[in-house]
């Protein structure tokens, strides 16, 4: 009997909250090797866990050259992961991005390699499952109700505002209503909500015609709120995570498909129903 090779994992950002649970979670599964760590400080690498085979490196490219992984999971910020995530198409290895801080083109441009070097990635705003049960009921909702506004709440060492979750759901939101249906609502929706972030900063900042506002404080993990609005009603739809573990079985999942992938998906959401 032959067992399939174990999918070679590296993980940027190792030292970070997210990027500690990783390391546990994948050297803890069998069908993966984690075997290269990027790291700020090379002396964090003893604190992790990882195996001893693990190589640890601050710089990416030479990780890369020199590892060579099946797959990159990146944990790190907005300032790096865009050059990672080139680097890596670049060296044919599949990307699975938990960093937020890209932009539209960005997923457009790593679409296109991608699909030019048929290898699958992954970009996913959040691994955790409920959430993206959120963002799929948000998307329900959206077809009955012609208000929406949500309030994300993050710890406060989290950089970027709105999170990529609320920007992924206020995107939902607003694909589901389709550009049609939404200006035939422009004259239904509160006078209110139209006040611009311009005119009123404290309304929130404008994703897709949606209102997000953003909380950041200590004792918070990732936590979000989407409240819609309707003639004497309202319906709040809400998840919290109360622990970095949950994002761990998406995560999982992603490394898993990943492997399977033609072209870059944006949303692990795709690859579950």
């Amino acid at each position: 009997m032959t067992t399939s090779p174990k999918i070679r994992v590296a993980i940027a950002g190792a030292g970070g909250k997210m990027g500690r649970e990783a390391v546990a979670t994948l050297t803890a599964d069998d069908r993966f090797e984690v075997v290269g760590l990027l790291l700020r400080q090379p002396g964090q690498a003893g604190l992790l866990g990882a195996p001893e085979t693990c190589r640890v490196f601050t710089d990416s490219e030479q990780l890369l050259t020199e590892i060579h992984p099946d797959i990159w999971v990146d944990f790190t910020d907005a300032e790096s992961v865009i050059a990672h995530v080139d680097a890596c198409i670049t060296y044919g290895v599949r990307p699975v991005i938990g960093a937020t801080g890209y932009t539209k083109d960005d997923l457009e441009r790593w679409q296109q390699r991608c699909r030019q070097q048929d290898l699958g990635g992954i970009a996913a705003p959040n691994f955790a499952l409920g959430a993206l049960l959120m963002v799929r009921f948000a998307k329900e909702a959206a077809r009955l109700f012609d208000n929406a506004e949500i309030i994300e709440l993050h710890h406060d060492g989290k950089k970027d505002a709105p999170s990529g979750t609320a920007r992924r759901t206020a995107t939902a939101i607003h694909e589901a209503r389709g550009e049609a249906a939404a200006e035939a609502r422009i004259g239904e929706v509160s006078i209110a909500s139209q006040v611009t972030s311009q005119e009123n900063p404290a309304r929130g900042t404008d994703v897709d015609g949606i209102r997000v506002h953003s909380v950041r404080l200590p004792g918070l993990v990732a936590h979000q709120e989407v409240i819609f609005g309707g003639a004497g009603e309202t319906l709040t739809i809400r998840h919290d995570s109360l622990s970095r573990t949950s994002f761990m079985k998406g995560l999982v999942i992603a490394c898993e498909r990943v492997m399977e992938l033609k072209g870059l998906v944006y949303g692990l959401e795709n690859l579950l129903w």
